[in-house]
């Protein structure tokens, strides 16, 4: 089946270095060793993939009660294993050597005999998870055996071919994931074969923490990117192959120096010079005149060498004796800059020296350019920084510089590099067989230089551009997304009627004024720029009072800070009275965007487009989540030189954060947007077009499993969104009773069982029964865990959330344990601690509330009023590697510079991924510096409010 197929096809890499000692002489053979090694094989990887498969019995068989049934093969399974290890006992020896590196042998063979298998003191960590791995290891490969022993398919058929063919390099897939993003080798393999099974990434890090060793978001993003990577340098690797085979150009080290590449900037320097351009390189001139024996045999036997016969008066290029000289020089070089172990030591080298990048103001550019643009870069004009210590956003800097043709950039390599590498080419790597001559060995000197300095110092100098450009901008995304996700995740404003104000000069201040359920209530412009303001002030008022609103809420886009004043004057009289109005700014970047979008004309028809914008002024502080989903992320502005990086990688991140957020905060299926929906795990447009198009037709959703009824939504699609649905347990209620009555049924709500997993036909809504565990974040492949949990527990299942609940689950996990609540139930600890949290989370909770409230005020200070020392509350509004811009309520964003935000000034309480701020929080500030012609502000962290 596919699931036997694709799980082998991961490990195949492993197995690579067995395959040329399986017997090639029949077909018959191959037949026989064909089932052993995929069987061993697998044995292999249980120990290093703890419980891969798992993963593929959840969805084949969600109920858990399975497990218990698959726990019987076990002993058949030990009793055929000494079998497998007789008939072919190297195989397991190389891949233990391959997988294990260097473990003790004996005490793996002892692990794989029946009699000794579990008191092994060595695998002591992982003896608990022996019979789960039994348990989910068997189904596999007995399908296995099924498909590849009657058909006698040959060996290469029994792994996935896509991976034979296709990806199919001289390292092992699994290791590089690992060595790059430093997580373990187990995880990576898991989470290959999560993707390969089209697992999203907010299911992954929610339900299977087990198989991904609890990974956050962000790294299961990286991963999955460096993943996509190394495949596509596989891919390309594929393709240069058959190009040059096409052409004639492959040689057998040519084809091992390409599957040995890792990065695309490797695979274009070994297949650089096979390209085909108008003339060639100079060494492939030289080698068209038949120079080739004479540069070889000066590495192998100069003593028969002589480079008189080779002069041709009348041919270009071998007409005296100092362009066969050159010639021969130029393919010495050739050979020299390609060869591995050359670029392999001279890269080392380079590790150990300090290597320096260097930008100074461009010639050109101080004659003619913009003076404006010119000064931007000031602290550029003159820079020079050791490549290990330079920060990502200089990095961004000096690129940008150097494409707007501001400035010059170079890598500085110093001269001691140079001479320690010429003197180990001569002396060690490329040391002549026999004695040279004076006169060879100047070429052979002379050939290292050139191949030095016009073939390696470029390659470096690429090199170390293009790693420190594609780590600035993998940072630059990060960061984007982190400071995204604090930005979408911003607590909610619930409750409150909110006047939103999108300020203007001309044209007015546009007014919207939207209820507690996001409803608009009034629409209006008010001019309070042209001399009018005082008339205005009473509609303002009269406005205020006829909705009773008290919380105004200001874009903060042109003609704010007198908006702001404007209200702020106002308040200080207690003009509204008897109203106590507070107001708040938020960032209105891509509002204008989003006003004009098809969106917002599908869902405000009749409005202008500037009162639009109003109205998502509002809605940004009363539910931020649901109205920033509608613009496209890289409008909403808290990123660092964004349009400079790869606009592919910071989309498909951004996508992934928003899929992220609103999956883990959760949507009430049945009054969320079209829009929301597209954004939860396993949903897309069409998916969430049509979920909404049934709710239209059939009235709301009473529970999960009617997900399955929607067209479109097969078995995959709701295992990846079923998790993040919500159902609100009262609604549902009114709404069944009410049908009930209408039906004139007999008694329908009964205790909300478990529904049966076997796809039943489509029932009306009449007969679907609410289940309370729709309301939690509990996968319904859990449900049958979380009943057995109730039932030992005595709780019921009504009582979701309620405070009896948090003590009923407390006597249990504090009599036994959580690992031994989960061993009972038959569970990971994982998934009984996400059930535990699902039952007893109070009803309605939202993972936002943790996150920071907007900073509602009374009074205004402005720019011309700072002073240095100054101490002020404020929020910020961006982070950067450089530091955090903290908006102070004057107009402009302060800088508080990275050096002052040490570890002692952050608020202990809440939990950090790294040391920095993020959007959204309140922080205590002081002003270090105003430098008002520039507008620039430095702050001092004094703490997180």
């Amino acid at each position: 089946t596919s699931e036997s197929e694709e799980e082998e096809e991961e490990w195949e890499p492993k197995s690579k270095s067995t395959r040329p000692r399986l017997p090639k002489k029949t077909e018959a053979k191959i037949k026989k060793a064909a089932a052993p090694r995929s069987t061993v094989a697998r044995k292999m990887v249980k120990k290093v993939a703890i419980k891969e498969e798992m993963d593929i019995s959840l969805p084949i068989a969600p109920v858990e009660d399975n497990k218990v049934q698959l726990l019987k093969p076990k002993e058949e399974d030990v009793g055929t294993k000494p079998k497998i290890l007789n008939r072919k006992p190297e195989v397991p020896k190389k891949m233990e050597i391959n997988l294990f590196q260097g473990k003790n042998q004996n005490s793996f063979e002892r692990d794989e005999q029946p009699s000794t298998s579990v008191p092994v003191v060595g695998n002591q960590v992982k003896k608990e998870k022996c019979e789960e791995e039994f348990a989910f290891d068997e189904p596999p490969s007995k399908k296995i055996k099924l498909n590849a022993c009657p058909e006698g398919k040959p060996v290469k058929n029994l792994g996935g071919k896509k991976i034979k063919e296709e990806f199919e390099m001289n390292w092992d897939i699994v290791q590089a994931l690992s060595e790059i993003t430093n997580v373990e080798p187990w995880v990576c393999a898991n989470l290959i074969q999560l993707f390969q099974e089209e697992n999203t990434i907010p299911f992954i890090a929610r339900y299977r923490k087990e198989l991904i060793n609890n990974l956050e978001a962000d790294a299961l993003r990286e991963v999955q990117q460096t993943l996509e990577e190394l495949r596509t340098v596989a891919k390309k690797t594929h393709t240069t192959i058959q190009k040059l085979k096409k052409e004639g150009k492959l040689s057998s080290c040519l084809l091992k120096g390409l599957l040995n590449c890792r990065t695309l900037e490797e695979l274009d320097h070994v297949s650089a010079p096979y390209k085909t351009g108008s003339k060639g390189t100079k060494a492939q001139r030289a080698k068209q005149l038949g120079l080739e024996p004479a540069a070889l045999s000066l590495l192998q036997n100069p003593g028969e060498l002589n480079l008189f016969s080779y002069i041709r008066p009348n041919t270009k290029g071998l007409a005296n004796i100092q362009e066969v000289e050159a010639g021969v020089q130029h393919i010495l070089a050739d050979i020299f800059a390609k060869d591995k172990d050359t670029l392999d030591f001279i890269r080392k080298l380079c590790q150990q020296r300090y290597i320096s990048i260097q930008s100074t103001l461009a010639k050109v550019s101080s004659k003619n350019g913009n003076e404006k643009d010119i000064d931007k870069f000031q602290l550029y004009h003159e820079f020079s920084c050791n490549i290990k210590n330079i920060q990502h956003h200089q990095i961004l800097a000096i690129n940008r510089g150097e494409n707007l043709k501001i400035l010059t950039v170079k890598v500085n390599i110093p001269d001691g590099v140079k001479n320690e590498f010429c003197w180990w080419c001569v002396n060690e790597r490329w040391r002549p067989k026999q004695f040279l001559k004076p006169e060879f060995m100047r070429i052979l000197r002379s050939s290292v230089e050139d191949a030095y300095k016009r073939l390696i110092y470029p390659l470096l100098c690429r090199e170390f551009r293009s790693k420190l450009t594609s780590d600035a901008e993998k940072e630059s995304v990060m960061m984007f997304g982190r400071n995204l996700r604090q930005l979408l995740l911003t607590s909610p404003v619930r409750g409150r009627t909110l006047m939103g104000v999108d300020p203007g000069y001309k044209h007015g201040c546009k007014l919207a004024i939207i209820s507690p359920t996001s409803q608009i209530l009034h629409t209006d412009v008010v001019y309070l720029h042209s001399g009018q303001g005082f008339r205005e002030a009473e509609k303002i008022k009269r406005l205020l009072l006829q909705h009773s609103c008290s919380t105004v809420v200001i874009g903060n886009g042109t003609a704010c800070r007198e908006t702001e004043a404007y209200f702020a004057d106002l308040i200080m009289k207690k003009y509204f009275a008897p109203l106590d109005v507070v107001y708040c700014i938020v960032s209105e970047a891509g509002a204008s965007i989003y006003s004009v979008s098809p969106e917002a004309c599908k869902e405000m028809p009749d409005l202008d487009p500037n009162l639009r914008s109003a109205v998502s002024i509002a809605r940004r502080v009363q539910d931020p989540l649901a109205e920033l989903v509608k613009i496209e992320p890289k409008h909403i502005g808290v990123g660092m030189y964004q349009h400079d990086v790869s606009q592919t990688l910071l989309k498909a991140t951004l996508d992934s954060v928003v899929e992220e957020c609103v999956s883990f905060v959760g949507v009430d299926i049945n009054i969320c947007s079209e829009i929301l929906l597209r954004h939860i795990a396993g949903l897309n447009t069409n998916r969430a077009k049509n979920i909404i198009e049934w709710r239209e037709k059939n009235g709301p959703f009473i529970n999960r499993e009617q997900l399955k009824e929607v067209k479109g939504l097969g078995p995959k699609t709701f295992q990846q969104c079923a998790g993040f649905i919500r159902f609100n347990q009262e609604y549902i209620k009114t709404f069944c009773s009410n049908k009930k009555n209408e039906l004139g049924s007999g008694a329908l709500l009964t205790k909300a069982g478990v529904l049966g997993k076997k796809k039943s036909k489509p029932t009306p809504c009449a007969l679907q029964q609410p289940n309370p565990l729709d309301q939690t974040c509990i996968h319904p492949e859990s449900y049958n865990i979380a009943m057995r949990f109730l039932s030992l527990i005595g709780g019921n299942a009504n009582d979701i959330g309620k405070s009896d609940m948090q003590q009923k689950v407390n006597v249990v996990i504090q009599k036994e344990g959580l690992e031994g609540t989960a061993k009972r139930l038959n569970t990971t600890v994982h998934t009984l601690q996400l059930i535990i949290d699902g039952l007893t989370q109070p009803e309605g909770y939202d993972i936002r509330t943790d996150f920071d409230k907007p900073d509602f005020k009374r009074s205004i200070v402005c720019f011309e009023d700072l002073r240095v020392g100054a101490v002020l509350t404020g929020k910020v509004e961006n982070a950067t590697p450089f530091g955090v811009f903290v908006d102070i309520g004057v107009g402009r964003a302060g800088l508080i510079p990275v050096r002052n935000i040490t570890e002692a000034k952050l608020s202990k309480v809440k939990k950090r991924r790294s040391l920095g701020l993020g959007p959204g929080e309140r922080v205590e500030v002081k002003v270090l510096n105003v430098d008002i012609p520039r507008l620039r502000i430095t702050l001092d962290l004094i703490r997180v409010l």
